[in-house]
């Protein structure tokens, strides 16, 4: 009933970045996505149009990707 302290240690494990898990969502395809930004004051001269665009999801660069996938504790894909 006790610990076994004959085996080492694995690696530690990494764990999910709190702030990113509350802002990012990852697609079935591995893509992120995010907020928009320009959404949460100033909102009396922007047209009704457009804060119903900025209201859907947005895709994350190709370039920010690897980094919030890293926060986010995704594995990497290979090319295919």
């Amino acid at each position: 009933m006790g610990v076994c302290f004959t085996k080492t240690p694995l690696m530690p494990k990494m764990k999910t970045h709190s702030g990113a898990k509350k802002r990012f969502k990852l697609t079935a395809k591995g893509k992120v996505r995010g907020r928009h930004s320009f959404t949460s004051h100033i909102l009396e001269k922007k047209s009704p149009k457009r804060k119903r665009r900025l209201g859907q999801p947005a895709s994350i660069s190709k370039h920010d990707e690897p980094r919030v996938k890293t926060l986010l504790g995704a594995k990497r894909r290979t090319a295919e």
